[in-house]
C-alpha cells in the first residue's frame, strides 16, 4: 500500500508544480492588473465609467462584470484558429494579450460591482461558496514542497529583477521614467486641461 501511495505521489508531482506556477502566474496577473487599471481609471473619461459602473443595478452590473469574458472569448477562438493555421507565434502572443488585458479588466470590473453583486442573494451564497472552496483549496496548495519551492524560485527571481531594474536605473541617470509613463502623464494633463 505505501508502494501505491509512493507511485501516486510521483505521478502527481508534476501536476502539483504546474498548479503552483500557474497559481503565482494568476495572482501575478490579478495584482499587476489591478494597479495598472488603478493608475488608468485616474483619467477623468474612465473615471465617470468606473462612477456609472459603480451605479448600476445588480444584473446590469452583473452583465457588466461578465462583459471581458464575453468579448475576449471570439479574439481568443481567433488566436487558436491562428496557431491551427501555422501562425502559433502570433496566436499565443494574442492569447498573452487577452489574458493580461482579461485579468486587468475583470480585476478593476470586480472591485466595482462586488458590493452590488454581492446584494443579489444568489450571488452571494455561491460567491461565498466558490471563496470558502478556493481558499481551502489553495492553503492545500500552499502546504506542498512544489509551492515551497516554486515560491522561493519566484522569490529569487523577483529579487534578480529588482537588482537589475536598480542598475539599469543607476547606469542611465534621467531616463528613470518609462516612455509609457511619460505618454500617461500627458494623457492626463491633456483631459485636466480640457476640463
Amino acid at each position: 500500500m505505501k508502494k501505491f501511495y509512493r507511485v501516486r505521489r510521483w505521478l502527481f508531482a508534476p501536476l502539483v508544480y504546474l498548479a503552483a506556477i500557474f497559481l503565482l502566474i494568476e495572482e501575478w496577473l490579478w495584482a499587476t492588473g489591478a494597479r495598472i487599471m488603478q493608475v488608468v481609471a485616474q483619467f477623468p473619461p474612465l473615471h465617470a465609467l468606473e462612477a456609472w459602473i459603480k451605479r448600476l443595478p445588480p444584473y446590469w452590473a452583473l452583465a457588466v462584470f461578465a462583459l471581458p469574458a464575453v468579448l475576449l472569448f471570439p479574439v481568443k477562438l481567433l488566436a487558436l484558429l491562428a496557431i491551427a493555421r501555422g501562425h502559433a507565434f502570433s496566436g499565443i502572443g494574442v492569447i498573452v494579450i487577452a489574458k493580461l488585458g482579461g485579468a486587468a479588466a475583470v480585476a478593476r470590473l470586480y472591485s466595482l460591482t462586488r458590493p452590488t453583486l454581492l446584494s443579489l442573494p444568489w450571488f452571494a451564497r455561491w460567491h461565498g461558496l466558490f471563496m470558502e472552496t478556493k481558499d481551502r483549496w489553495i492553503a492545500r496548495l500552499r502546504a506542498t514542497r512544489p509551492w515551497r519551492r516554486v515560491s522561493r524560485l519566484s522569490a529569487a527571481l523577483g529579487r534578480a529583477r529588482r537588482a537589475w531594474w536598480q542598475r539599469l536605473r543607476k547606469s542611465t541617470p534621467g531616463r528613470h521614467q518609462s516612455r509609457p509613463a511619460r505618454v500617461l502623464r500627458r494623457f492626463a494633463a491633456f483631459w485636466r486641461a480640457r476640463r
